[in-house]
């Protein structure tokens, strides 16, 4: 018989690959809770009070209740992020602040729960530049990279490096005639750089002669690997054009693999690595709150039992 204790999952209303999680959590008789946000206070509310044992209380949504103390793991999967429209500016600003601090303070301080990943652990993994420095660290070959605000800095670094390639930071809602669009990954000539780039910081990395791109998804101890061809610079851009094996990672990359995501404080982690014409893996990023289920059924890698297994806490 399975045990009560709640999985909550915290993520946007669409969202297709958490509906894949709940729904096999519910064949297999876990309690699940799930919310957005966005829902505090409307239709979320919380009550916890502090204990020698942590927290200790209730979180309630329109059909279900957690016991915020016996909660068995959290999938934390990009919410929408608190709202409240029907106020003004600094009304809501403070709000949310209260809102951010009060109930995201709590769901980060869940006693005993498995997180999947903690949301602080996302944050700090978000940065790009400490995850190339720790993907360097923990043995991972990393492309040349410069992060700047300098234009002279950068022209000297197309000089050294050769083909160069810029990378947003991050990749916020970028909205052309009310459109959302996303940054992408585009390659750089010396005549593109100029004054504009004092204007914030950017990423610039020498481009990898590619044949392939690896995509590793982490899911607990379990590890994924799916070799990606194409002819595209960013694979992303199109996935109609994108063939799919899944493949052994070469040695040294596996316990690599798990130190990096240890340093972050992570059980679940999607890798990017590009593959050169020697059949080196070159580092690119981890995403710590990635996608990953569009390939199982492009390569019948058992993934979504990976990740029910390690949210359900069952033993391997």
């Amino acid at each position: 018989m399975n045990e009560p204790r709640p999985v909550l999952v915290v993520t946007c209303l669409n969202d297709p690959t958490a509906d894949v999680v709940i729904s096999e959590l519910h064949d297999r008789g876990v309690p699940v809770v799930r919310f957005d946000s966005a829902d505090f206070p409307h239709a979320l509310s919380v009550a916890a009070t502090i204990t020698t044992n942590g927290l200790d209380g209730t979180l309630s949504t329109p059909t279900r209740t957690a016991e915020l103390s016996q909660t068995r793991s959290l999938y934390y999967r990009r919410p929408t992020g608190f709202s409240y429209p029907h106020l003004g500016e600094q009304d809501a600003r403070f709000a949310i602040t209260q809102a951010r601090y009060g109930l995201g303070g709590l769901l980060a301080s869940l006693p005993g729960c498995l997180y999947v990943n903690h949301p602080h652990r996302i944050g700090d993994a978000e940065f790009k530049p400490s995850g190339l420095a720790t993907a360097a660290a923990v043995g991972f070959q990393v492309p040349p990279t410069l992060i700047t605000s300098e234009p002279d800095a950068t022209r000297a670094f197309i000089k050294r490096y050769g083909p160069t390639i810029y990378k947003p930071l991050a990749t916020p809602a970028y909205f052309v005639d009310g459109v959302s669009n996303t940054v992408q990954v585009a390659e750089v000539e010396l005549d593109d750089i100029d004054v504009t780039v004092a204007g914030t910081a950017h990423l610039f990395q020498q481009m990898v002669d590619k044949t392939a791109d690896v995509r590793v998804t982490v899911i607990g101890d379990q590890i994924f690997a799916v070799r990606i061809d194409s002819d595209l610079l960013d694979w992303r851009t199109d996935y109609s054009r994108l063939r799919y094996t899944p493949v052994t990672p070469p040695p040294g990359i596996t316990d690599a693999l798990y130190a990096y995501l240890a340093r972050f404080g992570l059980v679940f982690g999607a890798f990017d690595f590009a593959v050169d014409r020697e059949g080196r893996w070159w580092f690119l990023e981890c995403n710590p709150s990635g996608q990953w289920y569009w390939l199982e059924p492009e390569t019948g890698l058992p993934m979504l039992a990976a990740m029910a297994d390690l949210l359900e806490r069952k033993p391997r």
